[in-house]
């Protein structure tokens, strides 16, 4: 079993720069980080249950605290309040190479002047393992991760996608209740990364470990996470499956960060009358689906200025006609199957995706084209101006 819990955790670093004045008590913001009197709170208030076997994604832009967590739970870095159990033991003040954990990081931390199986035998010959024991698990880990052939070569010799194996395999060979993984696939190419994403999903099947995963790609998360952890400025901002904080995003920050290419955001309002709902934007009436509509009523939601968001692959394009909202292609990508065309709407910039086989005989893919599209308003997501959180919860 390796049950991770994290219960009220927070990291405060000193603030070493001169205090300026200002009024007792009230907090600064720092690089987007709350400042207070005990210093530069990176991580606040951060709570979470991880399963046995759980495979969990803390996912962020950089600064936003994740890899800050990460290395508290590793023992890197010292809690400064709250507490860290694994299987139900307080680990708070225990020794890293005492807590079953292991690590990987995302420059590899490669011995250089060691083989691969040197690599890989390294902290099994801390731990004092038997011979037959190290070679048995250095052999298994290296048949899971395709590298057998590479064992006598130095690191030097082995493209990066060969070391970032090496650097898994040398954690996994000390069969770790937890393994902890610090954006491993960064410094790797589009292709390799997509290669290694796909072999630590095979990874996770094989071996008996919980992993917790740090990453700024939400690809990576989206792809790999049973849950995921999404932070912003120290914070947690909404954690839940995939497909939770896909189609249900509880903030405006979620919305944007989780989704390739981000939700488009409209300036709205939110009309109520007499229980019914619909939203007008740029003048035109946007109607929701019944149960939409009874959700709103259920939380007593009033007419109100708000920000709706709706995913450019539920825009479609129409005739101009009524109902229909116009803007003026600014910008238009071939990807292939799809056309991206950025879209020029009064103000606002928005993005609409739009099948190949929709669009190549039509006049719209032309720069300075003007399009009118449709928005289904079941799919449309509503926040609020005033705290930008999610109206249906």
């Amino acid at each position: 079993m390796a049950e991770v819990v994290l219960t009220h955790i927070k990291k405060v670093y000193p603030n070493t720069e001169t205090k300026k004045k200002k009024k007792k008590g009230e907090p600064e913001k720092k690089s987007n980080l709350l400042v207070t009197e005990e210093g530069v709170l990176a991580v606040q208030d951060f709570n979470i249950e991880i399963k046995d076997r759980e495979f969990i994604v803390l996912v962020g832009p950089s600064g936003c605290g994740k890899s800050t967590t990460l290395r508290m739970i590793a023992g890197l870095e010292e809690i400064s309040d709250g507490d860290l159990f694994i299987d139900g033991v307080r680990m708070n003040e225990v020794e890293p190479k005492d807590r079953d954990i292991a690590m990987v990081f995302q420059n590899y931390a490669l011995y250089p002047h060691m083989t691969v199986r040197g690599n890989m035998e390294f902290p099994l010959k801390l731990a004092k393992t038997p011979k037959d024991e190290m070679n048995r698990r250095v052999e298994e880990a290296a048949e899971i991760l395709g590298i057998t052939q590479y064992l006598d070569r130095k690191p030097r010799a082995l493209s990066g996608g060969q070391r970032q194996r090496v650097a898994i395999g040398r954690a996994i060979v000390r069969n770790p209740k937890v393994l902890l993984m610090d954006e491993p696939l960064s410094n790797l190419d589009a292709k390799l990364r997509n290669q290694m994403r796909a072999e630590i999903i095979k990874l996770r099947q094989r071996i008996d470990a919980t992993f917790i995963y740090v990453t700024h790609d939400q690809t990576e998360a989206m792809t790999l996470g049973d849950r995921i952890v999404i932070m912003k400025d120290g914070e947690v901002q909404q954690i839940g499956t995939p497909q939770q904080v896909f189609n249900h995003p509880d903030n405006l920050f979620v919305a944007g960060f989780i989704g390739v290419p981000q939700m488009n955001f409209f300036d709205a309002q939110l009309v109520e009358e007499d229980g019914h709902y619909h939203a007008t934007v740029q003048g035109v009436r946007i109607d929701f689906s019944r149960e939409r509509q009874d959700a709103l009523a259920s939380r007593h939601i009033a007419t109100q200025e708000i920000t709706l968001g709706i995913r450019p692959e539920h825009i479609a394009l129409a005739e101009a006609g009524e109902n229909r909202i116009t803007g003026v292609v600014e910008v238009s990508e071939m990807m292939g199957s799809e056309v991206h065309l950025h879209v020029r709407v009064g103000e606002q910039d928005i993005i609409i995706i739009v099948p190949t086989k929709d669009i190549l005989s039509s006049d719209a893919m032309r720069i300075g084209a003007e399009v009118s599209f449709t928005v289904d308003g079941s799919f449309t997501h509503l926040f609020s101006r005033e705290n930008e959180r999610n109206l249906e919860g």
